[in-house]
């Protein structure tokens, strides 16, 4: 139950996620293909199986599970959101967006595998998360509850989501956003994705409307929080301490949280909306760890 001084420790849970999805990830079938279009796989592997907090997936699994579902019916959910997040990574670190050069430590794809190399590695794994859902759809013993949640990835993934809210950021560069704007700009780009993890768990473990609102609070507040502590650590951070560049959004001239709060005001803002967070679920019983989810993804340093 949630409570304002929740004391629990949830590292280890979430290093234990995060490993399950990184097993299923390397194990799926077409990550393994070799032959004329060996390097298209080499590329895909090289950004999916490059590290990564899995915060996504994790957040898919453990909603799942709060409202009393199967790991095993959410697996192929959360491994198709980490490709689709990961695919959106390689294009946002494209020259033609944001022309970073550094991501989770290493060479960005395209200054591996080039420009094009890079731009088909995403698409193929954006096409092959769809696979992987729509095998667990055709497969499921509930497959209208299955296909609802497919739906919500998909749509949180296009137009009324994530690249919808990329077509923003871009605009806002040759603009002077206010606040509000930046709000929706991240509401698609940054919070899509997590409200399609914490709704679709909810919906393929058959949670009813009130847990499905539920789920889409703690995503909306936690969203928000999670990109304003990134705004944040642009200007705070190191590339060694984040594994990627820093300092892009000055660079490219993009109004930030930090342009309108400061950094002290961003990092209280974020620990605001974190705890709004805990409250959605806090009483639900089993989300320990989502509460203290919220709360470490608000304070994190890197």
């Amino acid at each position: 139950m949630y409570n304002g001084n929740f004391d629990f420790d949830g590292g280890a849970r979430l290093e234990k996620r995060a490993r399950e999805i990184d097993s299923v990830l390397a194990a799926l079938p077409f990550l393994g293909e070799s032959g004329e279009i060996a390097r298209l796989f080499e590329a895909m592997r090289y950004s999916l199986l490059g590290g990564g907090k899995r915060i996504r997936p994790v957040l898919l699994l453990e909603f799942c599970e709060l409202f009393g579902g199967r790991t095993e019916d959410a697996l192929p959910f959360a491994c198709a959101l980490e490709m689709i997040h990961t695919y959106s990574l390689i294009h946002d670190d494209l020259p033609c967006m944001d022309n970073d050069d550094l991501r989770r430590g290493r060479p960005t794809s395209h200054v591996v595998f080039g420009e094009a190399g890079a731009t088909l590695a995403g698409d193929a794994l954006l096409n092959g998360a769809y696979e992987v859902m729509l095998e667990a759809v055709v497969s499921a013993e509930d497959p209208r509850r299955m296909a609802k949640a497919a739906e919500t990835i998909a749509r949180a993934a296009g137009a009324y989501g994530m690249v919808g809210g990329q077509t923003l950021d871009m605009e806002n560069e040759t603009s002077s956003p206010d606040e509000s704007r930046l709000r929706r700009t991240d509401a698609l780009k940054t919070g899509a994705l997590f409200y399609a993890a914490c709704t679709a768990g909810a919906i393929v473990a058959g949670a009813d409307e009130r847990g499905v609102a539920a789920a889409a609070e703690y995503a909306e507040k936690m969203g928000l929080a999670f990109q304003i502590v990134d705004d944040v650590l642009d200007v705070t951070s190191s590339e060694a301490e984040l594994g990627k560049t820093i300092g892009s959004d000055t660079a490219s001239g993009k109004r930030t949280y930090v342009d309108f709060r400061g950094v002290d005001g961003c990092r209280a803002l974020a620990l605001e909306l974190s705890e709004r967070a805990a409250e959605a679920v806090g009483t639900i019983k089993g989300s320990e760890f989502l509460v203290w989810l919220a709360r470490s993804l608000a304070q994190r340093v890197k």
